[in-house]
């Protein structure tokens, strides 16, 4: 590898922890909670423009992170059981060492939304409008709690961006590269431009949306980038026939199914909402 490419690469992290006083914190649970910080944050202020008090956002967050926890951690163990089979317990709880999956992390978060809006008597649809773009936000600050654990990245690769893995975290086939694909810095990215495509979407006065069209926008957005990684990543997650990521199914039917969502919401009928406005 030439010295340039060395020089320009993203090296390898120190540590995945670090040290304040006696405590030892895992950077990739600060990240998440860094992410979930911006959310709520960013859904108070859409929240605002939609009617709704900014401090509904922080009252709904009890509701949404235990069961979006919950859920996050089963799709991860479900989907990737192999690394558990052996040992599954503790390991299946020690989420800071990584193994969060998105989708079960918005299921069951949905779950708990739901059940607050009910009480509350806010329109879930409204709702999940306004907390789209700081999901995606989110998304893609928590992706940089990857890289100081070292995973999710890709495939060797010489290019000058290429991420540095340190020996014991590479896949025993590719233990002689030392540079991989940064697929976790592409997701991030990605996500930066969902959650800025989804602000911008959501503030045209003039556009014809009806309730729910933001949120169902980023379930195709984020999806379509997720294919594509999830294609680049030398980890399997949720292997199907062949060896197959069974997340590249998953995308692609979410892509798929949402894009024909709002496909026909905005061509057949008229439907409860239509010329809805999410803008102030």
């Amino acid at each position: 590898m030439m010295p340039t490419i060395l020089l320009l690469s993203f090296p390898s992290p120190p540590s995945p922890v670090f040290h304040i006083g006696p405590l030892t914190l895992h950077y990739y649970g600060l990240f998440i909670a860094l992410g979930v910080a911006v959310a709520t944050w960013l859904g108070g202020k859409e929240l605002e423009r939609r009617g709704y008090p900014r401090e509904v956002a922080l009252d709904a967050l009890i509701y949404v992170i235990i069961p979006g926890l919950i859920g996050a951690r089963l799709y991860h163990v479900v989907t990737d059981y192999e690394l558990y089979r052996g040992h599954p317990f503790p390991g299946v709880f020690e989420i800071w060492d990584g193994g969060l999956g998105i989708y079960g992390a918005v299921a069951g978060g949905l779950v708990g939304l739901a059940f607050f809006c009910w009480r509350r008597k806010i329109d879930l649809l409204r709702f999940v409008d306004a907390g789209a773009p700081g999901l995606a936000f989110a998304q893609s600050i928590g992706r940089w709690g990857n890289y100081f654990n070292q995973e999710l990245f890709g495939h060797p690769s010489n290019l000058p961006w290429a991420i540095r893995i340190a020996p014991q975290y590479r896949p025993p086939q590719y233990a002689h590269y030392t540079s991989f694909q940064p697929t976790f810095f592409y997701e991030s990215v990605w996500d930066f431009f969902v959650g800025l495509t989804l602000l911008w979407i959501a503030r045209r006065s003039g556009w014809n949306l009806k309730r729910g069209d933001i949120f169902f926008l980023w379930a195709v957005l984020y999806s379509f980038g997720r294919f594509f990684t999830t294609m680049m990543r030398v980890d399997t997650e949720f292997p199907i026939v062949g060896g197959i990521s069974g997340n590249l199914l998953v995308s692609a039917a979410l892509v798929i199914g949402f894009s024909l969502v709002i496909f026909l919401r905005h061509t057949v009928g008229s439907g409860k909402g239509a010329g809805e406005k999410q803008g102030g």
